[in-house]
């Protein structure tokens, strides 16, 4: 089958219909009537708050104890953006190396290139203590939905229910922070069913032990990202430190595995998942199908492939056009796959399945009927609602990664005239908000012009103005302003007429002033009036959308606050009907996942339950040691010492998404056997729902982690820590 990802020789609006065309080929093939969903299509992130002993028990015949589970969760840690967790009772902790690139430039000196070398420290003295990083724990869990519920409830309509909401949570957290003197957050779950005050003991001194180099840690690049079978030692270790300037002793760690995990064993992720839309109604799916991601994809996979043509087509510039390919492929990867899983008409035939058996509990309950009984509808009306607006918010707002410079200086230009236009007060209160949010430039029309200062003025038409990447730029900006738009609509015919994105782009140039960097410089010194009559087609075409915009943005709001009232009840209708047995969206809140080391079939053959270091010298030896399949230094040559047959990486069932990085996967005993990295690109549709079939967890394996640092590193200091959980 040829997808957006195989085939690049197509327009990118190709691509899109051909794979609408082979999705809607395939949904012929399948019966919505015999599509069952399954309770556990909204995943297994199970909460700390709710440990599901039950199902544990029953699943698997483990018996599970409240200890086991209080263990587990003060053995793990919050750090950001990711997870790492305790693996030694002298404060050793694991992460993963992405998710500590920025504690190597933090604790780098002049003149090293850990990247490049690697770092381990040889003696507690050598750990190096990254500035400004913080771990936290998570040691408080306390119920606190009655408060929050009746503050809620005494609000005469929607809004002021929210706002009381909203205080009486500010005022919980405040009051335990105070009381307790750890950090507190408010959580929800069920899409504000219940709430949960969780305070985090935070620890400030954290030193770098051990990170290996980038090569290696990343093994395979973009190329094998979101792939099996991997080869990546994705791991980083530091320890952290107490105010006395030594390690700190933890009563609770994850002890290291030294034989690992079999194929078929039951074991855990421990970490903190960031967002999953696995509740969302199927209105609010197809809508993101239909526009968010389209568009997105349109965008991304776009500009990444024309990237790549442009490197034959400028090939003085073909080395830049490669970086900046390589800069967003991992989102450019995850867009298009997203997207491709969102026009499964399987997946979705899966939800409207569990939407319908969630409707006949409703519709079954007079009450509940009453209460609940036009949550549906309510959404897919806003969402209708909100086809009319997105799409000219699209067109009129430009993305500074993807559309061309050219519209970029247009919408900067005419910002800037609206806001010099603006009273004294006025533009007071927008660079205070401003300054406030840290905003040092203008990322659309809402920043109004306030905050481009001259540094953002020079970047707008760099020294290094690239035409020919630019003009590329601008024909996607326009096709994807046409298809948001539609050929017929006003702004389309005026700016663009009937040709395509190409035709117009080349035009459009030839009639712009932005002929050079003193040339937009000039530009800014005229009056506010003088820039919105500029004749030039990037500054007309946002004089014409700009009035457009706040009245759309308002709308948008409106509607939003309406959809978000009806998604909360949705919560509690999956809370009344299914209780904890179903998990909540992930939110960033610690969870316990479990699955089942198992591999999968893929590509008409099954990828192995683990991976060896005999196949990552086998990648290196096929490819030649070229990028990004070379070796740092210490690797090119088989180290000695190194059992080959060792296992590097491993796949499981768990159910993980972004923020698990750095999740410890450990067995029943609480022992680590590996440490999660990355999911199978089959896992991208876990945003949605999940399916084990063929989603997985990638993780790094216990066994080969220790056998790199003993055998390959020479680091005995850190082996023999993490084979004793202490230092010696």
């Amino acid at each position: 089958m040829q997808t957006i990802l195989s085939v690049k020789k197509y327009s990118t609006a190709v691509l899109l219909m051909l794979v609408l065309f082979v999705f809607n080929m395939n949904a012929q093939t399948i019966n919505q009537d015999t599509v069952k969903s399954q309770k556990l299509d909204t995943g297994k992130m199970w909460t700390f708050e709710f440990p599901p002993f039950d199902y544990l028990e029953k699943t698997y015949g483990f018996k599970a104890t409240q200890e086991w589970f209080d263990d587990v969760r003060l053995s793990a840690l919050r750090i950001p953006g990711c997870t790492a967790s305790f693996v030694s009772e002298d404060g050793l902790i694991m992460t993963n190396n992405h998710c500590s690139r920025g504690t190597r430039r933090l604790i780098q000196k002049e003149g090293e290139d850990l990247a490049s070398t690697a770092f381990f420290a040889p003696t507690l003295a050598d750990e190096r203590k990254v500035p400004n990083y913080s771990a936290e724990q998570l040691v408080l869990l306390k119920d606190v939905t009655k408060e929050i519920t009746s503050a809620l409830s005494a609000g005469k309509d929607e809004k002021e229910k929210i706002a009381l909401r909203d205080a009486k949570m500010r005022e919980i957290k405040d009051q335990y922070e105070k009381e307790t003197k750890l950090k507190c957050d408010v959580v929800s779950y069920y899409n504000g069913s219940l709430f949960f005050v969780q305070g985090f003991k935070t620890y400030t001194d954290i030193r770098l032990v051990f990170q290996p180099e980038e090569q290696i840690a990343s093994y395979g690049g973009d190329p094998d990202n979101f792939t099996y079978p991997r080869y990546d030692l994705d791991c980083t270790f530091l320890r952290i430190y107490g105010d006395d300037g030594k390690p700190i002793k933890s009563d609770h760690f994850f002890k290291w595995s030294t034989n690992g995990a079999a194929a078929g064993e039951l074991v855990f992720t421990v970490g903190n998942p960031g967002t999953t839309n696995r509740l969302r109604t199927v209105a609010q799916l197809e809508y993101l199908r239909d526009i968010t991601y389209r568009n997105s994809a349109f965008l991304s996979d776009n500009l990444y492939n024309r990237l790549d043509q442009l490197k034959s087509v400028n090939p003085k510039m073909a080395d830049e056009y490669e970086r900046q390919r390589l800069a967003f492929s991992n989102g450019w990867k995850n867009t298009v796959n997203t997207y491709k899983a969102l026009n499964d008409p399987y997946l979705i035939a899966r939800k409207k399945d569990f939407e319908k058996k969630l409707q006949k509990v409703v519709s079954a309950n007079e009450d509940l009927k009453k209460e609940y009984g036009h949550v549906w509808k309510t959404i897919e009306t806003t969402r209708e609602e909100l086809r009319k607006i997105e799409p000219k918010l699209a067109a009129f707002t430009p993305n500074q990664q993807y559309w061309s410079r050219y519209f970029t200086i247009g919408n900067a230009l005419v910002a800037y005239a609206k806001f010099q236009m603006l009273p004294e007060d006025k533009k007071k209160e927008i660079l205070d908000a401003q300054s406030q949010r840290r905003s040092g430039m203008p990322g659309g029309m809402g920043q109004r012009g306030g905050g481009i200062q001259q540094g953002f003025r020079d970047d707008l038409y760099p020294d290094n103005f690239d035409s020919i990447l630019e003009e590329a730029k601008l024909d996607i900006s326009i096709d994807f302003i046409i298809m948001n738009l539609g050929k017929n609509d006003a702004v389309v015919t005026k700016f663009f007429g009937a040709k395509s994105g190409k035709d117009a782009a080349k035009d459009l140039i030839a009639k712009s002033l932005f002929k050079s960097k003193a040339a937009v410089q000039e530009l800014f010194k005229k009056t506010p009036q003088e820039i919105l009559a500029l004749d030039d087609p990037f500054v007309q075409y946002f004089v014409k959308v700009e009035p457009q915009v706040e009245p759309l943005r308002n709308q948008q709001k409106e509607i939003m606050d309406t959809e978000n009232v009806a998604f909360g009840l949705l919560g509690q209708i999956l809370y009344k009907t299914y209780g904890t047995s179903v998990t909540p969206d992930a939110n960033r809140t610690l969870r316990l996942s479990d699955g089942l080391m198992k591999g999968y079939d893929y590509n008409g053959t099954t990828a192995p339950v683990k991976s060896t270091f005999f196949g990552m010298f086998d990648r290196f030896y096929g490819f030649e040691g070229k990028y990004p399949f070379n070796l740092p230094e210490r690797w090119k040559n088989i180290p000695k010492d190194l059992d080959l047959k060792t296992p590097i990486n491993f796949v499981a069932t768990n159910d993980i998404v972004g923020g698990n990085s750095g999740s410890a996967v450990i067995n029943k005993n609480a022992e680590v056997i590996g440490l999660a990295f990355d999911g199978n690109i089959e896992s991208l549709q876990g945003n949605f729902i999940y399916l084990p079939t063929f989603n997985r967890t990638v993780a790094v394996d216990s066994k080969g982690m220790l056998e790199a640092i003993k055998n390959v590193y020479k680091f005995d200091r850190l082996a023999d820590e993490l084979a004793n959980g202490k230092l010696k």
